[in-house]
């Protein structure tokens, strides 16, 4: 296996790019990877932490594993003929993530260690001022690719601050450490929790895990690839990019049951109970892990030792809410206190919200985070966003899958950038800004696509929805769909100017 790198402090920034990328995962390796391709050399990706690898690199805990299938868990210009498994594990994909950045040639623009403080349009220069904990850069384009599972999300529980237990969110494992023989608690059931509870359930004394809402759990089709499979797929010409497509036409296949026709997730479902009751003999605790929901309108996960778990002799299922916390107690309530050695929080992130808006000013001075908190996190075509001239996201407002894979949206994003980055050139473009207009047809649309899918008819509160109860998650389509609207940049969607208008030299003073 593929060990970390070294990382030493990083280097002096340029104090200036073309275009400056934030975030060194999936989406900031393919965008690197594909300007290079496009001829762009002028380009800096940073990125808070050691290496490549983003959510991969952070999620460290005991069984994380991918819950969509390897095949297609990898970009498309870098198969991967060495999958171990059907769904890789963290470690597995980590390993892929360091490879292909090692491969590409383009890491010598990347920056590990280097966290985004501030960026600030410069309208008069018509560049994007970006403060860096390593220094200033001044960039033409800029393109977040933080992503939207990168802040951790903490609950908000009375008690939490000064609880004198050892306390760590599961994408912050502390692997110092120990939960053997300990009282152990996680707060949350949704996908992490899933994979952390069978993970150390065996060698805890005791585990209370704290359920708010019932999660829909499939089983989980995973096997062992044979040696003599991979060898097929790295030496027959083609096997592996038909295992690929199929595996994405299966993906996608299950589309009409969360936008078009709900009802057939009963037959889905009938899968998921029927995993509940191979597992779990206790009529009692059945009901608890009885979801209460459509099934999809919240994640739908797979696991085949989740209610294995629960239904240990060491493992207790606590559905009543928690009240709060004391010094080393968790107290529901029903006015139970339970002693815990170890709390894991594995509520997830902050999805909807995206921190990094806070930090990034526009053309009026007002940040991103501000104007979302008007007129709600929207954006053109998941990409661009009014008032906000030359940035660009990959994994933007509105581009999460409930089905399939996001590396597949991740490519078709860094399609749109890469594209409108050629136009600009092409054209002699100083700037590109989508008109307000094109902005709100997109989310009207999508908005009233989402009216009749699972995800607003199911009967549950997820975090794909914001504070205004609007999903800004998802796309309501099938992903074929979305790479044909960004297959190409439409110019005529944006306010554009010239070159020819902005003051010279457009740099630093």
């Amino acid at each position: 296996m593929i060990g970390p790198e070294t990382v030493a402090e990083p280097a002096a920034l340029p104090r200036q790019v073309a275009v400056l990328i934030i975030g060194a995962g999936f989406a900031g390796l393919a965008s690197a990877i594909k300007l290079a391709a496009s001829g762009e050399q002028d380009f800096l990706c940073v990125d808070r932490g050691p290496e490549v690898g983003g959510t991969w690199r952070d999620n460290t805990y005991p069984g994380a594993a991918c819950d969509v299938p390897s095949q297609l868990y990898s970009f498309s210009f870098a198969l991967n003929p060495d999958w171990t498994r059907s769904f890789s594990t963290q470690p597995e994909i980590q390993d892929y993530l360091r490879e292909v950045a090692r491969d590409s040639g383009v890491t010598d623009r990347f920056r590990f260690g280097v966290e985004v403080l501030a960026a600030s349009w410069d309208s008069e220069c018509a560049l994007w001022r970006v403060e860096t904990s390593a220094g200033p850069v001044a960039a033409n384009l800029l393109v977040s690719a933080a992503g939207a599972l990168s802040e951790p999300k903490l609950p908000e529980v009375p008690g939490l601050e000064d609880f004198g237990a050892a306390v760590f969110h599961s994408a912050r494992w502390d692997h110092g450490q120990s939960l053997a023989g300990k009282r152990v608690a996680v707060i949350g059931t949704g996908a992490s929790a899933i994979q952390i509870v069978p993970a150390i359930a065996g060698q805890v004394a005791q585990l209370q895990v704290y359920q708010r809402t019932a999660p829909w759990v499939l089983p989980r089709h995973d096997r062992e690839y044979r040696r003599l499979e991979r060898s097929a797929m790295r030496r027959v010409p083609g096997l592996q990019r038909l295992l690929r497509n199929l595996v994405y036409l299966g993906r996608e296949a299950t589309v009409p049951m969360f936008i078009a026709a709900p009802k057939l997730a009963s037959l889905v479902s009938r899968s998921a109970t029927a995993n509940i009751n191979r597992a779990i003999a206790d009529p009692v605790l059945r009901e608890k892990v009885r979801p209460h929901f459509a099934l999809g309108c919240k994640r739908v996960l797979i696991s085949n030792d989740w209610y294995p778990a629960l239904a240990r002799d060491n493992v207790e299922l606590i559905t009543e809410p928690i009240s709060h916390l004391t010094r080393d107690t968790i107290v529901t309530a029903d006015s139970t206190a339970r002693e815990v050695d170890v709390l894991i929080v594995a509520t997830g992130f902050q999805a909807t919200e995206q921190p990094i808006a806070d930090l990034i000013k526009g053309r009026d001075g007002q940040t991103l985070g501000q104007a979302w908190s008007e007129r709600g996190v929207q954006g053109y075509k998941g990409a661009t966003v009014h008032g906000f001239p030359n940035l660009f996201f990959v994994v933007g407002p509105n581009t999460g899958l409930g089905h399939s894979s996001m590396v597949y949206m991740i490519e078709s994003q860094v399609a749109y950038l890469v594209d409108a980055w050629r136009q600009m050139r092409r054209h002699g473009l100083a700037t590109v800004e989508p008109l307000a207009a094109a902005e709100q047809a997109w989310n009207a649309d999508l908005q009233r696509r989402m009216r009749r899918t699972v995800w607003s008819t199911g009967g549950c509160r997820s975090w794909y929805l914001d504070a205004h109860g609007r999903n800004v998650a998802l796309w309501p389509r099938t992903t074929y769909k979305f790479r044909r609207l960004t297959s190409s940049f439409d110019l005529g969607a944006y306010r554009s100017t010239a070159l020819a208008d902005r003051p010279e030299p457009a740099s630093i003073p």
